[in-house]
């Protein structure tokens, strides 16, 4: 769990824009092919990849090579046989609707459905008797039914009542957006006050009404006209608004083509979240790959140090950094691309000690890191100041015997050093850099550089770092011995 939110909190901006890149096109793919076999076929093919994937990290090597093959194989089986339907998919009349354009399909809910069949028959004239179920179990008072579990349409209802149907005397019962039974006979009505003109139909369909809760939906062969019989009633249908109002009064339904649209802009919702999971998911399989660890030496950089001060010494110059991620993402890590970074925006004059963590380590998307060698660094800070110092000679050695050093003198003989004051405030004195004396034979002038110890000091801009010695040298004289 620990690695988990490791992982998640390794997560850039470029990282969110990566997911949501490709998570988009996926939607876009899923909107233009949806409700297509292409759909299917690429639905099916992304459940491999899974199953491909999983194989991999179990370490199935020929499992995972073998479904690497069917993808692949299958991609191209795409392409070939879905040719006709992917090119019809993409002949968008503007870009935007292949990019970011929503297509909603014409909506029918059921009920329009059946008010437009009903209507069609009745026009024809050819008789018709639909069931549509509430509470009540009809499998105990119909029977004869024909199993049929049709997709409820226009053209289902006018084949299945159509006279050289053989089905077409009996009942349909419909539920849903499905036609459940074709062929069902229903109880007639023993009343015997009805109108002569009634026929086997409209007694079947108030005889059902009696004795079940369901609405039954009755088309004369005979008149054309429709009229609808429920709770042991029947009553002829003005005209389609009415016969609207009692079927979504029958079923609860009064959102028409609007809840069918919410309906579908809740599965487009449904379908972006999804993808963007999926594709977080995927993410991390290649970011976090098998665990591929690898050690680099990366270089400190101090920022944000204060103008007035000076960096004298550091306990580090670089760190060596471990690192983890998919093998693949590892190999292409550029070493400019890893930074250790400092800063001494807090930082005062004398040792400052910082710890390294993971917010002072910048590191390309996907990378994550294990661990920082060593952790502390010891960064010593001062004020530089400016302090005129005298220049001393550095004399090594000794000159022959015969020899004598009779004068020296330095120039110049002071010079201005900038340094930090805690440094500063020890030092009295600017040494050249060691003159030998062994290889002085006579009279002359050396240009010899000054010696500063420790390192962080500096010459101010007047000098350019160097000293000129002139020196005289005569011979010993010897001496008389009485």
């Amino acid at each position: 769990m620990s690695a988990f939110f490791s992982q998640l909190t390794s997560i850039g901006w470029r990282d969110v824009i990566d997911i949501l890149v490709v998570s988009y096109f996926l939607f876009r793919l899923y909107v233009l092919f949806r409700g297509t076999y292409v759909f299917r076929v690429i639905t099916g093919i992304g459940f491999l990849w899974v199953f491909q994937r999983i194989a991999a990290y179990l370490g199935l090597i020929v499992t995972s090579w073998a479904m690497q093959g069917i993808i692949a194989f299958a991609a191209i089986i795409i392409i070939i046989v879905f040719r006709n339907e992917i090119k019809n998919v993409l002949q968008a009349k503007d870009i935007g609707a292949i990019f970011w354009g929503v297509s909603h399909k014409a909506f029918l809910t059921p009920e329009e459905t059946i008010i437009s069949s009903v209507y069609a028959l009745a026009q024809k004239k050819i008789g018709a008797l639909l069931v549509l179920p509430a509470k009540d179990d009809l499998q105990e008072v119909i029977r004869g039914g024909i199993p049929w579990r049709g997709i409820l349409s226009k053209e289902m209802i006018l084949s299945v009542f159509w006279p050289d149907n053989p089905a077409h005397d009996g009942a349909a019962v419909i539920s849903g957006k499905r036609i459940e039974e074709v062929g069902a006979i229903l109880p007639l009505s023993r009343s015997s006050d009805l109108p002569s003109s009634y026929g086997t139909r409209h007694r079947a369909g108030l005889g059902l009404s009696e004795k079940t809760d369901a609405l039954i939906i009755i088309v004369s062969e005979e008149t054309g006209h429709v009229m609808v019989a429920k709770n042991g009633e029947i009553a002829e249908i003005k005209d389609n608004l009415e016969l609207q109002n009692i079927l979504r009064e029958h079923s609860g339904v009064s959102t028409g083509e609007k809840g069918a649209r919410q309906e579908e802009n809740l599965k487009l919702g449904f379908a972006a979240v999804i993808l963007v999971v999926c594709v977080t998911g995927i993410w991390f399989s290649f970011s976090r790959g098998m665990e591929t660890l690898v050690s680099l030496e990366v270089p400190i950089e101090y920022q944000n140090r204060n103008p007035g001060m000076e960096l004298l010494s550091s306990s580090l110059n670089a760190v060596k950094v471990h690192l983890s991620g998919s093998g693949a993402l590892l190999r292409s890590v550029k070493p400019d691309q890893v930074k250790v970074r400092i800063s001494l925006g807090k930082a005062v004059v004398g040792l400052n000690s910082f710890t390294i963590t993971q917010d002072n380590i910048f590191l390309p998307p996907g990378v994550i890191l294990k661990k920082v060698e060593p952790q502390v660094v010891d960064v010593n800070l001062d004020i530089p100041v400016k302090k005129e110092l005298p220049v001393q000679i550095d004399w090594v050695g000794k000159l022959a015997e015969h020899l004598i050093l009779e004068s020296a003198k330095v120039e110049p003989e002071i010079v201005s050093v900038i340094g930090g004051s805690k440094v500063l405030e020890h030092i009295s004195t600017i040494y050249t850099e060691k003159v030998p004396l062994d290889n002085i034979d006579k009279t002359g002038r050396l240009s010899v550089n000054l010696a500063l110890n420790p390192a962080s000091l500096k010459v101010a801009e007047t000098s350019n770092g160097k000293a000129t010695i002139t020196f005289t040298v005569n011979r010993r004289e010897k001496m008389v011995v009485e």
